[in-house]
């Protein structure tokens, strides 16, 4: 193998930080008498070569990962010590060291998607579980019992069970059985969540996040208890000490907009309720995440029925996409604005996290996610995707320096690359989407299995007049067969609204509406300014414009009601269903409108499934699908 071909391979990356971790040991040793550096002080050490490995082992704990005195949140001293049960408990099982969910066989079989699909009833859940072939343990099996799945700590399960009393108890059980897949350290895709619901989820998930910390970080402190007593003793030390990753953040979150950061803070300091817990920078994080003080939401102010429920909960208060924040977690304290290397959880959204590996050139924070939580999946799906993709590409990779790390202190399966097929993905949306679903089937590697919640979707209802017609090509068919014939018509081809759910088909109708010189038509888009966008709606209404395109985009977030409407075409089935129910409610805003004066029109193919049965049901979906698929 050529010497340049092999210098960028894992195995050579590895082994370069081992040999730079082992001469900082060395350092470390000759220095022991020399003044301590500030603790504040951090030095990243780059890639070097010709440095040679010390085949001692270094004894010294990581001081950038684990601090010796950072005692971790919802700590518990009389019950620090390691004993039988801790060790065979469910989070050792799976992040232990010596796992046996790593071996060859169980990442070939993932690699090759080699999965037992069952349909499963965990508690009122419907839920589809996939498992490797060669996974003989039920699925019943392997959920953690309801009594075992809320986290140990009692400064955690305290406060949980007490804001479970003054929840339903359709609530509580759905909490419950959550509970008891998170804590199975299955990968869990739930894309029916009901805004009813996203709250006490968002909880359940919060509480998951803090018990898996608190975990990790009690088996570090123990361990350097135990390495500590040795040093002083003048004694071996323990070899047992693998607890950690190449860097600190284990939990990363991913969110749309700095609202949803500010509500999962919410969530997360539930459980570290003051005055227990002092929380660091809050002033900072909420100047920053909400909105100022002398700033009208006008979302949050509205009349009720002024908005629909859903576009409130999504875009109320601040609505900014680029953002991200380090959290830390201790046993007194939470404090925003922790340094990347030196936080348990990231919240950020694609688009902050992307701008930032970008700038600094590494991806290295998120080498050792163990818990990866994206939540209104349908909102990052309205942005732009690619960001979701490119952050998941940068996950779980070795790094490209050192920081500090102790690799006598590393698990193995992160030396050997193999930390992805351990990691837990939770994806929540209120629907699915092919994007969505693509994401759920192809990236997730947790060799432990994963979990899809379904719902069986009830038809919307609309006007009885309404027809569907059915295409296989969707652009060819609206230029050269719908659209010709609607302008053919003298009734259909004034007063139209063409609704496009994608900002590229937006894009490519709109360049063809304005090489047809005999086209009048207004034009809706999240690119048009306010004073665009009234002459827009103004010009249509009154009738001097025929057509009116509008993507969905602009629509979910402003929600403009258009009169004047007559005749509707939706391009495709809209993402969410109520945007197919509030369209054709738009004729009846003008006075004397019958049903019989509206026309509908849906063009739709087989990979519009999700969308269609979202608005038909799942069995009228069925129906529609059978010529094509």
């Amino acid at each position: 193998m050529d010497l340049g071909e092999s210098v960028n391979t894992p195995t050579t990356r590895l082994l370069t930080l081992l040999n730079v971790s082992a001469l900082k040991s060395r350092k470390r040793t000759r220095d022991e008498d020399s003044p301590a550096p500030k603790l504040n002080k951090r030095k990243t050490v780059r890639l070097a070569e010709d440095i040679t490995l010390d085949p001692s082992p270094s004894i010294l704990h990581d001081r950038t990962n684990n601090d010796v005195d950072d005692e971790v949140v919802g700590g518990d001293e009389e019950n620090d010590s390691m004993d039988l049960q801790e060790i065979t408990s469910p989070y050792e099982q799976h992040y232990g060291p010596n796992t046996d969910l790593v071996s060859e066989a169980s990442r070939s079989s993932v690699d090759q998607r080699r999965w037992t699909s069952s349909k499963e009833k965990v508690g009122t859940l419907r839920t589809v579980f996939s498992l490797r072939n060669e996974d003989i343990i039920p699925p019943s099996k392997k959920l953690a019992k309801q009594t075992a799945s809320i986290p140990d700590p009692r400064a955690f399960k305290r406060p949980f069970r007490e804001r479970q009393l003054k929840q339903s108890s359709d609530q509580r059980q759905v909490q419950d059985d959550l509970l008891s897949i998170l804590s199975s350290h299955l990968d869990l895709y739930n894309p029916a969540l009901s805004l009813e619901d996203h709250r006490s989820v968002r909880d359940v998930v919060a509480l998951h996040a803090l018990d898996h910390i608190t975990k990790k970080r009690r088996r570090v402190l123990k361990n350097n208890e135990r390495l500590a007593h040795a040093k002083t003793a003048s004694v071996s030390p323990p070899e047992d000490v693998q607890d950690q990753g190449f860097t600190r953040p284990s939990v990363l979150i991913l969110l749309p907009f700095r609202s949803s950061a500010l509500a999962w803070l919410d969530a997360l300091t539930t459980h570290t309720p003051s005055p227990a817990y002092q929380i660091e920078n809050h002033s900072r994080f909420l100047s920053e995440y909400a909105l100022p003080l002398d700033a009208v939401d006008k979302l949050a102010v509205a009349e009720p029925g002024t908005y629909p429920r859903d576009h409130i909960e999504t875009f109320k208060g601040n609505v900014d996409d680029n953002f991200r924040v380090g959290i830390k977690l201790t046993r007194k304290s939470v404090k925003l604005f922790a340094d990347f290397y030196g936080c348990d959880i990231i919240l950020a959204s694609p688009l902050g996290l992307r701008m930032s590996i970008e700038k600094e050139k590494s991806a290295d924070f998120l080498s050792s996610i163990e818990i990866l939580v994206i939540d209104q999946m349908n909102a990052l799906a309205m942005q732009n995707w690619e960001h979701v993709q490119y952050v998941l590409s940068n996950m779980n990779n070795l790094p490209k320096d050192s920081h500090d790390a102790d690799f006598s202190r590393i698990k193995p399966w992160y030396l050997d690359g193999h930390s992805v097929y351990l990691r837990q993905s939770i994806f929540l949306s209120p629907f699915e989407t092919p994007e969505l679903r693509a994401l759920f089937n192809t990236t997730l590697k947790n060799t432990a299995g994963k979990v899809r919640v379904e719902k069986i979707w009830s038809a919307i209802q609309v006007p009885e007049s309404i027809d569907q017609d059915e295409l296989e090509k969707r652009f060819t068919y609206f230029t050269t067969q719908l659209l010709p014939r609607v302008l053919k018509s003298a009734v259909q081809s004034a007063n139209t609204a063409i609704f496009i759910p994608s900002s590229f088909d937006f894009i490519r109708v709109h360049n063809y509406f304005r090489k047809q010189s005999s086209l009048s038509f207004s034009v809706l888009s999240e690119y048009s300014t306010n004073q665009d966008i009234s002459r827009a709606r103004e010009s249509f209404f009154s009738g001097k414009k025929a057509f009116c395109s509008y993507v969905t985009q602009t629509f979910a977030k402003f929600r403009y009601k258009i009169r004047g409407i007559r005749n509707l075409i939706f391009y495709g089935p809209p993402e969410h269903p109520q945007f197919f129910s509030e369209f054709l409610s738009f004729p009846f805003l003008d006075d004397g409108v019958e049903a019989s004066d509206v026309m509908s029109k849906v063009i739709y193919s087989k990979y519009d499934k999700f969308r269609l049965e979202r608005v038909v049901g799942t069995k009228g979906v069925k129906g529609l699908l059978e010529g094509l698929l």
